[in-house]
């Protein structure tokens, strides 16, 4: 049996788990093994709130009842949830904060990949900070306002700076490194039904 995976809260309305690098968040068209699939088989009804890319790590909740999906899912979609993820990205970044505002749509030729786009992009927001440099990277926290698929990796890159370990947008770092240094780190987010803040720390694994 598929081993499941760490479990940080977990109670009558939600379950937040440690989503390792590697796992996909929900089935995929050709696999149908992911975190959703090992907690619903040990758990029983659970609902989609928001995703992972399957490269990233961290802080991953679902909803056991439709109730509770509701209610989390539009603190998602009202941005009232505070999202901090932490990279390693190539080279030396410039400046100690920033913020990317560039909008993203699929790349349909070459799915599942991404592209920015001015004509067909969501919008889409990113804050970033440095924490740490070297010569080789640096280490930044990421504050996604939005959350479109891919949006740090591809906001990263804009700037010229792609994610360690990046299969998708950096392939030849990928080669060198067994994992995408992106983590989900803190959720903070409502209860759905006491309404008390939430605040999830799960230190980065790189």
């Amino acid at each position: 049996m598929n081993q499941v995976p760490d479990i940080l809260h977990i109670d009558d309305q939600i379950i937040v788990i440690n989503k390792p690098a590697g796992l996909l968040s929900v089935p995929g068209l050709y696999n149908k093994d992911c975190a959703y699939a090992r907690l619903q088989a040990v758990h029983g009804e659970l609902h989609i709130i928001h995703r992972l890319d399957m490269d990233t790590s961290g802080i991953l909740v679902y909803a056991r009842n439709k109730a509770a999906l509701t209610a989390v899912q539009q603190q998602f979609e009202k941005q009232t949830t505070r999202k901090v993820y932490e990279a390693l990205l190539i080279g030396k970044l410039k400046g100690n904060r920033g913020c990317v505002n560039l909008p993203i749509c699929v790349d349909w030729p070459n799915r599942p990949l991404q592209k920015i786009c001015h004509v067909d992009g969501r919008y889409a927001l990113t804050r970033w900070q440095r924490l740490e440099q070297t010569e080789d990277f640096t280490r930044v926290e990421l504050y996604p306002q939005t959350g479109r698929s891919h949006q740090l990796r591809l906001h990263m890159l804009s700037i010229g700076h792609p994610i360690i370990g990046d299969p998708f947008y950096a392939p030849d770092s990928a080669k060198e490194n067994p994992r995408l240094m992106l983590h989900a780190r803190e959720l903070d987010f409502n209860h759905p039904s006491s309404g008390e803040r939430l605040a999830f720390v799960l230190p980065a694994p790189f």
